[in-house]
């Protein structure tokens, strides 16, 4: 007798907003931050945080039911604690913080997801560009306190990645690296902190340069990585021994896609190599769900815009030139796509 069909993998996901955005809001309500300090009953976290009574307790209860928070005792005499994992990337006070990507999930993201199902009839984005004709990049870069907390975001989810990258590829036969679409210097800091034989240049678009050179500053790099204006559209990329693109390539079409990576092989020398950091979805398009996920996110932020396979990356890599190629699997779904000229 075969055993009765269960529905629970499906109620599990189709469910799956509701712990969502329970981990969402209390990121943003500051929760793991604060229990950082220290233990604390459901009255004193609450207040702490500026919470109604009635939903306080259901909120940090059914944290602990999803492995978030910790528990001692139950009811009003509950202490509320932090999980090592949660006091490790969730406190904002610390520089392990990955929060800052999962309060743009909450300010942006998760509002535009519920119009996935319109982007599927339509094609087109669903973020702000639907509702004020001003395509997200050119809203973002308007607003110089909204691009560096854009930056930070990326920074919490990205820098395990550039940290991967900086041990497992071998920088040392290079000299120099640019960054195209560097943002805060994120990626250069981090190989210039591990490789002292490297000079890198971290390369944007002319208003971010003071967030990336404050972050340079701060990291007392400022001999070793530099800052340079351009658009990457209008312009040829600064000569280099490595070029780097960390989650750029999947922000455009497969026009733009092909014109990047020309553009990468003409600023090489022969025996240059062009990296990518991506969600790079597996070959048989089966198993690297967030990749997946991550490309429906590019249809919602961009319409034509969408991630791609290692196998996808070799070919336009090919057509372009280059000779070689492979993916260095990274952190989590992320690997490194790597062309040599």
């Amino acid at each position: 007798m075969t055993e009765p069909l269960d529905p629970k993998p499906i109620l599990d996901v189709g469910f799956g907003f509701w712990p969502s955005k329970v981990l969402l809001s209390a990121v943003s309500l500051g929760v793991f931050t604060e229990l950082a300090k220290g233990g604390r009953t459901r009255d004193e976290l609450g207040a702490a945080l500026g919470l109604h009574p009635r939903g306080s307790m259901d909120l940090f209860d059914a944290l602990v039911a999803l492995g978030f928070l910790q528990r001692e005792s139950h009811g009003e005499r509950a202490i509320y604690m932090n999980t090592a994992l949660t006091d490790h990337f969730l406190d904002r006070a610390k520089p392990t913080y990955i929060g800052g990507m999962l309060e743009m999930l909450e300010a942006r993201l998760y509002r535009y997801w519920g119009d996935l199902t319109e982007a599927l009839r339509t094609g087109r984005p669903q973020n702000e560009i639907k509702h004020t004709g001003a395509p997200m990049f050119a809203t973002l870069y308007s607003d110089p306190a909204r691009l560096e907390q854009f930056m930070g975001a990326m920074q919490g989810i990205s820098l395990p990645n550039f940290e991967a990258l900086a041990e497992k590829f071998d920088f040392s036969r290079y000299q120099t690296l640019c960054d195209v679409g560097g943002a805060n210097a994120l990626l250069s800091r981090t190989i210039a902190a591990r490789h002292p034989n490297l000079s890198c240049t971290s390369w944007d678009l002319p208003e971010v340069a003071p967030i990336a050179q404050r972050a340079i500053a701060s990291a007392g790099l400022a001999s070793r990585v530099k800052t340079a204006a351009g658009d990457f559209f209008n312009d040829p990329l600064p000569r280099a021994d490595v070029i780097t693109m960390g989650m750029i390539l999947h922000d455009w079409n497969l026009e733009h896609k092909r014109m990047l990576i020309a553009k990468a092989y003409d600023a090489l020398p022969k025996g240059g190599a062009f990296v990518v950091i991506e969600n790079l979805i597996d070959d048989e398009r089966r198993t690297n769900s967030f990749g997946l996920l991550m490309s429906l996110n590019m249809l919602i932020e961009f319409g034509e815009a969408f991630d791609y396979t290692g196998a996808d990356f070799a070919g336009w890599c090919r057509e372009a030139g280059f000779t070689r190629t492979e993916v260095i699997p990274l952190r989590g779904p992320a690997s490194a796509g790597v062309a040599y000229k």
